[in-house]
């Protein structure tokens, strides 16, 4: 456990350098609490002394000032819990300091632990993300013109004349990357901690699905467990039974995951129904209700993961309801389809933004928006120089 005898010392260090990511953790006495909990003295100053981009053991001796079998053994310990990524290739290894959201929050609650009074750390983040009036964390998550996330339409739905991309589908996805695995719920997980349980008894292991470089990580540091790509197709088609919503990195070229959310649990729903209606980028299509056919029987307002149905009076017959889309709210994902009894529900082709390529363009963008783009500009040209002269 942290233990921090002097919060200030160390911590608010810390949240200086993780407000420098595109999602940052606006401060609060919550928040401090978190990080003294998850982040000892020594991981809450090292942690302060990253880089904005990875770095080597070489480079990270300069900036903490410590010896490096100390450093590197601090590096182990934190990469075990999830607080840096580790990361090996060109005959050395680079480690990256994880952000709070998506990042280390999650991972906190994606394995048992009992190094962590977990409890006590459910009930602290659960105050932190939705019990403040402000909704700081809410307007820093949701509130870019660019979404770090996006959900992902059920194929089955989409209409045979449309050209489906790639990176749209959930299962090409999970065909075209070069490693995957299958790892526990982090909001589910951290529900069972509040005595909460998940109104469409949706799973809280193998149900959330890790791909590339991240998953390697998450299996070797103990966060998941490889998977052949068949194994998570199944698991795509469970969560799909279970009218649960895809949602991945608002990315084209190599997501790092495909989370499979229910709006009672799920902490990036929980946003759009708690004002943010534009947090997650939406499909390339809508939802469209046959108002000829529909009874108005509210199934697909059950199987709806962000509240984008309601009842209305019909145009045609004010004596009877039918349901009406909330456009705003829809996502376009078509978990609610399956459940119409009478088939009135289908995706129709939208016009969206364009989704970025790479993670770092999807970075870039939003740092932009947060006129928080510069410290990675300059810190990526030092990065460079450092190289060139050997630093590294």
């Amino acid at each position: 456990m942290g233990h921090h005898l002097d919060g200030k010392s160390s911590i608010v260090p810390l949240i200086d350098r993780l407000n420098k990511y595109p999602i940052g953790l606006p401060d609060s006495e919550t928040l401090r609490k978190i990080l003294a909990i998850i982040f000892t003295e020594e991981e809450a100053y090292v942690a302060s002394r990253f880089p904005l981009t990875e770095a080597t053991l070489k480079e990270l001796v300069r900036f903490t000032g410590w010896e490096a079998d100390r450093l590197a053994q601090k590096l182990e310990e934190m990469a075990v819990k999830g607080l840096v990524m580790d990361s090996k290739y060109g005959g050395k290894t680079y480690y990256l300091l994880m952000p709070g959201l998506i990042g280390f929050f999650e991972f906190t609650f994606m394995k048992q632990r009992n190094d962590l009074p977990v409890a006590e750390l459910a009930q602290l983040m659960h105050e932190y993300l939705f019990d403040d009036p402000d909704r700081k964390m809410g307007s820093e998550f949701f509130s870019s013109k660019t979404p770090l996330t996006r959900s992902l339409a059920y194929e089955e739905h989409i209409p045979v004349s449309s050209q489906v991309a790639t990176y749209e589908s959930a299962r090409e996805i999970i065909k075209t990357a070069s490693y995957g695995a299958i790892g526990m719920c982090y909001c589910r997980h951290t529900k069972e901690h509040l005595n909460q349980k998940c109104e469409k008894d949706a799973p809280v292991k193998e149900i959330c699905i890790s791909l590339g470089t991240a998953a390697k990580f998450m299996v070797r540091r103990g966060f998941a467990e490889h998977r052949t790509k068949d194994q998570l197709l199944a698991i795509l088609e469970k969560a799909r039974d279970l009218n649960l919503t895809h949602i991945t990195d608002n990315i084209r070229y190599k997501p790092s995951f495909i989370c499979n959310c229910c709006s009672c649990c799920c902490e990036l729903l929980g946003g759009i129904m708690q004002g943010f209606p534009l947090g997650i980028a939406k499909t390339n299509y809508s939802l469209s209700i046959n108002s000829e056919t529909c009874i108005g029987c509210g199934l697909c307002k059950k199987a709806c993961n962000v509240a984008a149905l309601e009842l209305i009076d019909s145009k045609n017959d004010g004596k009877r309801k039918q349901m009406q889309v909330l456009s705003d709210h829809c996502l376009g994902c078509g978990a609610c389809i399956g459940v119409c009894p009478t088939k009135s529900l289908s995706l129709v082709p939208a016009i969206r933004p364009q989704v970025p390529e790479k993670k770092k363009d999807l970075f870039k963008e939003i740092l932009k928006e947060k006129k928080k783009l510069t410290p990675f500009v300059v810190d990526g040209i030092k990065k460079k120089i450092r190289r060139k002269l050997g630093m590294a």
